[in-house]
């Protein structure tokens, strides 16, 4: 068994891990050359989280579904380099939003230089992904328009939090796809059609990154309370200092609802109070992290995990759908 991508993702195909690899250095110099500006200071902030590292999770996720039609087709690689790009053009703006100092285990942005820079770093890398998009023609315009508008739908309902009489942890998963699945499902169908794959296998490979893509939020959401900042790349607790409802809290809350146990309510007046100290982010995380609202929220990433496992059954045995499996186990990993 082979090792290809930082996840980890198992392979037992040799020819299949070349390429793969082959095709993600190529994304690699893509990205480089997109990052690239006129304006030394630009290149530079454009560059910073890109250097970072990074997961390529849906580079990886475009290599493999492309696997399913002719996975050298010249729109391949510029379309996972345009996913890319809009994936790190929104953690530049998020991070400003959540006021983060940390991004894959390097200063953030906003905290290396001003939100202003960020926030205009973010827009310079959109315009990037828009450039390339373009020579893709106008049905990938039209696949890309609609994906962002539900990740920007998706950050205004987190915003906005859930209506009267709504399920906060139904609102919360609608949230999720939106910011996290969408663009997910943009990689996996992206790959598909560039590929020449035909219309069922697209809207199968589409279905999986949108399934895929949830489980692969909710395992952050564990990780944001279960790891150190070198599992995760970011400080422990990030969400819960901003007061981000991540599916444990909203979980831990819906248990204090329907039980009343001091214990929970008690955890609850802590997430509610001030965390600004690290102090009370740490005793807040010691006892999340023996709650069983955390388990909960491990078992639903289990649950989304599986459900992208089994969009995949229609798909031929061949080494791409082993892999995509394979990427099933390796996101209940990071939640494990």
């Amino acid at each position: 068994m082979t090792v290809v991508g930082p996840l980890g993702l198992s392979v037992r195909d040799q020819a299949l891990e070349s390429d793969v690899q082959a095709g993600l250095a190529a994304v690699e110099e893509g990205l480089l050359e997109a990052t690239k500006s006129g304006v030394p200071f630009i290149t530079e902030a454009a560059q910073h989280l890109m250097r970072a590292g990074g997961k390529r999770f849906r580079p990886l996720l475009v290599l493999l579904a492309a696997r399913f039609g002719d996975p050298h087709a010249p729109g391949i690689v510029p379309s996972a380099v345009v996913v890319e790009l809009t994936h790190l053009a929104t953690l530049y703006h998020d991070d400003v939003m959540d006021e983060a100092a940390v991004r894959r285990g390097v200063p953030s942005a906003n905290a290396n230089w001003d939100n202003s820079v960020a926030v205009l770093t973010g827009d310079f890398l959109f315009a990037r992904a828009s450039h390339i998009l373009a020579d893709l023609g106008p049905e990938a315009v039209r696949i890309q328009a609609e994906a962002f508008e539900r990740l920007v739908t998706g950050q205004i309902l987190e915003t906005a939090g859930p209506g009267a009489g709504r399920d906060p942890i139904a609102h919360y998963l609608d949230v999720i796809a939106g910011k996290t699945g969408s663009l997910i499902a943009v990689a996996g169908r992206f790959g598909a059609l560039m590929s020449g794959a035909d219309e069922r296998t697209v809207d199968i490979l589409t279905q999986y990154g949108e399934r895929l893509g949830t489980a692969f939020q909710l395992a952050d959401d564990v990780l944001d309370i279960a790891s150190d900042s070198h599992e995760s790349g970011k400080t422990p607790g990030t969400d819960l200092r901003e007061g981000i409802p991540t599916l444990p809290v909203l979980h831990l809350r819906a248990a204090a609802d329907r039980h009343g146990r001091s214990e929970d309510r008690e955890l609850c007046a802590l997430l509610d109070g001030d965390l600004s100290a690290d102090a009370a982010v740490g005793e807040a995380l010691r006892r999340l992290r023996v709650h069983p609202a955390l388990e909960q929220a491990r078992r639903d990433t289990v649950r989304f995990a599986e459900e992208a496992r089994a969009t995949l059954g229609p798909l031929p045995d061949v080494p791409a759908k082993a892999a995509l499996e394979s990427l099933c186990d390796t996101v209940v990993h990071r939640a494990g």
